[in-house]
């Protein structure tokens, strides 16, 4: 979806960008769960797949939200925009998201009819609902939508810029102090700070509480990318120095904070059908597909590498992407 957004070149002889997100749209759409808790999409798909089947949680229904609040945006289809609305009316009604102190909880139990939540705060978890809603309201108009963004962005720079790390200006999630992130937990405030840009440049009037946040934090990171002798990068940044870790996700988390600065002073929204957007849509993609799934073999050492292959690459496309947004098709060709 980011690369139809910022007018990433496409393969003549491939699938489109936006047919693919509209694909993974219709995938996720056959999984949406009336049988239990009136809606919503489960963590995990699948009974072998564990106890994340029994949870319907933050980042399965805030990433399906946000997705389908681009796509009503940059297609000018309300079908997509209804599914938005249905996913955050079905979120509100749980303690997913509260709606009056907005409160956005890791998951809630299939098990007690969704009226219990495991409140761990992530920042990623606001981030997929900010950004769903920031598109909404760029799209709708919708004052429902801007109290959202106004309500979940308020919580977002309390929470996340805490005053005891950093002065109120860094950006940081609650494993951090105790050094306890995984490998998963230390790329959300970097996805969750590329997710800010975005929110800021939709919608205008958050731009001035949004950028100096992400300068100071850049500032931060920059700071904490010096150490082994050749500029490796921290998973804290509020030390404004090296934290003795090494990890490629450091460096993930750093150049998302970096480059996301550089969109945000050029200030230039996401790319619709109508506003420069060329990417093909194909609102049928993935529907012929068969859902059925056998379950999988364990896990190799060979899968492993693999994945981390793909994540590798995935995060080069990524950076190709934002490096294209920010310099432009002729800047970087000479």
């Amino acid at each position: 979806m980011t690369a139809a957004e910022v007018g990433f070149p496409e393969d003549d002889d491939g699938f489109s960008w936006l047919s693919l997100a509209q694909g993974v749209f219709n995938s996720q759409t056959r999984r949406w769960d009336n049988e239990t808790c009136g809606g919503g999409f489960r963590w995990q798909h699948y009974p072998y797949q564990g106890a994340g089947y029994t949870l319907k949680n933050a980042i399965s229904n805030g990433g399906f939200f946000q997705l389908a609040a681009r796509l009503a945006r940059y297609t000018d289809n309300n079908t997509y925009a209804e599914w938005a609305q249905r996913t955050w009316d079905w979120s509100v009604s749980t303690p997913l998201v509260n709606n009056k102190t907005w409160n956005v909880a890791d998951s809630t139990s299939n098990n007690d009819g969704c009226t219990t939540q495991g409140n761990t705060q992530w920042s990623y978890n606001y981030g997929a609902y900010i950004t769903g809603a920031a598109y909404m309201y760029n799209y709708t108009g919708e004052a429902q939508w801007k109290r959202a963004v106004d309500g979940l962005l308020d919580r977002i720079l309390e929470q996340f810029y805490p005053q005891r790390y950093g002065g109120g200006n860094v950006i940081s999630d609650i494993c951090e102090p105790v050094e306890l992130c995984n490998f998963n937990e230390i790329l959300f405030k970097g996805i969750v700070s590329a997710w800010l840009t975005t929110v800021a440049t939709i919608v205008p009037d958050t731009y001035g509480r949004i950028f100096p946040k992400l300068q100071t934090s850049a500032q931060a990171a920059a700071l904490s990318c010096s150490g082994a002798g050749n500029s490796s990068c921290s998973v804290r940044w509020y030390p404004r120095e090296w934290d003795k870790t090494i990890g490629m996700e450091q460096e993930i988390i750093a150049t998302l904070m970096l480059s996301s600065v550089l969109v945000s002073e050029k200030s230039a929204p996401p790319l619709t059908s109508t506003t420069g957007g060329n990417s093909t849509s194909n609102p049928n993609m993935g529907t012929k597909d068969d859902d059925k799934v056998t379950e999988p073999s364990k896990i190799s050492t060979g899968d492993r590498v693999g994945a981390s292959i793909l994540t590798v690459l995935f995060v080069g496309l990524w950076g190709g992407m934002t490096a294209w947004m920010i310099l432009g098709e002729k800047d970087m060709m000479g």
